[in-house]
């Protein structure tokens, strides 16, 4: 099979694509590509089509730095399923290392490696999409996203020391200067970014350490062809098991009971006659996770409201307020405040 990357790689494309006076679906189906695949983020689409894309899109607008341009629409949660594990990694070492390790999750065709030389670390990236595609606008793309990644992670301020792009030089090298800093060079042997390797001890700001065995878990179960390590046989199915399965779900916005059927591997009404007889329901499940894990979020002051609804697998910040407040009878600032202050008194149902 040929290289697959996430629809989430393209995020911001069409907008990006029109500013520029071009028109996104025409362009799309022009490599191969529907631009209606774009609202769905978790969908794999061919690599070499999109690297096609960007190189289109980039001639046709006169836009060298597209790629460029394009990584400014992403963010952390373009890394699909990991980064959910990458926020909570210690440092940048392990930041590098996880992404480098588990590039296939995201992007099959993105390639990392990661090395010392003395005083200097070298991320090094390449592309290989198992056939003919320009690589130019795609690795600026990925190069891009990976300083982006890391100044989400350990620092806004943070920059490397020089960057090397096996791509001839662009026309205007201001664009790449203002994001990788004054030490950019071209037509090198290898594209990479090199910094001080003592950066690779700098701590991750949204790590939280309590979180990071429920992370790793996550990834295990994710790498195990995404079913849970705790599937049970459908005779033995009990509501702790379905828990386990929405657990995993929730932080990728896909808990429904169809995809916990058959992440456990029963039918969708197999699976209401089990939780039936045992006194519950899959939504009475649902709510009883969200509430466990609720609270184990709010307790930690580092996950804003916004990122506990997103862990929580809510549309938006205030459709968790409103689950929440039917839950715990209060708005889950006023449950943090009063844990903080040792007087709350929320309890989960059940």
């Amino acid at each position: 099979m040929l290289p697959r990357i996430r629809t989430a790689t393209l995020t911001g494309y069409p907008e990006l694509a029109r500013s520029l006076g071009l028109d996104p679906a025409a362009l799309m189906a022009q490599v191969g590509l529907d631009l209606a695949d774009l609202a769905v983020r978790d969908r794999w689409i061919p690599a070499a089509p999109a690297a096609r894309l960007l190189d289109l899109s980039a001639r046709q607008s006169g836009c060298p730095d597209f790629g460029l341009r394009l990584a400014a629409a992403r963010s952390l949660g373009t890394l699909g399923p990991v980064s959910v594990v990458v926020r909570d990694e210690p440092d940048l070492r392990g930041v590098l290392h996880l992404l480098a390790t588990h590039a296939h999750v995201y992007n099959e065709a993105l390639h990392l490696r990661q090395w010392e030389d003395g005083d200097l670390a070298v991320v090094e990236a390449w592309l290989e999409f198992g056939g003919p595609a320009p690589h130019d606008q795609a690795l600026d793309l990925a190069m891009a996203a990976l300083v982006g990644v890391v100044r989400t992670l350990v620092g806004s301020d943070w920059r490397p020391q020089a960057a090397a792009f096996a791509r001839p030089p662009p026309p205007e090298v201001e664009p790449w200067r203002r994001l990788f800093g004054p030490g950019v060079v071209f037509a090198r042997q290898y594209t990479g970014l090199a910094f001080p390797a003592p950066d690779l001890d700098t701590r991750v700001i949204t790590a939280d350490p309590s979180l990071r065995p429920y992370t790793q878990l996550f990834l295990r179960t994710l790498l195990a062809s995404g079913v849970p390590a705790t599937t049970a046989a459908p005779a033995d199915l009990r509501p702790a098991d379905v828990a386990d399965v929405v657990e995993f779900l929730l932080p990728l916005g896909r808990q429904s009971m169809t995809r916990a059927s058959r992440l456990l591997d029963v039918r969708p009404g197999e699976l209401q006659r089990h939780l039936a007889e045992q006194g519950e329901t899959f939504s009475s499940v649902l709510d009883t996770t969200r509430a466990r894990l609720a609270e184990r979020y709010l307790a930690n002051d580092h996950h804003s409201l916004t990122e506990v609804s997103q862990l929580l697998g809510f549309s938006a910040p205030s459709a968790f307020s409103r689950w929440f407040r039917r839950q715990f009878g209060m708005s889950p600032t006023a449950w943090r405040r009063a844990a903080r202050d040792g007087s709350g008194s929320g309890t989960p149902p059940g």
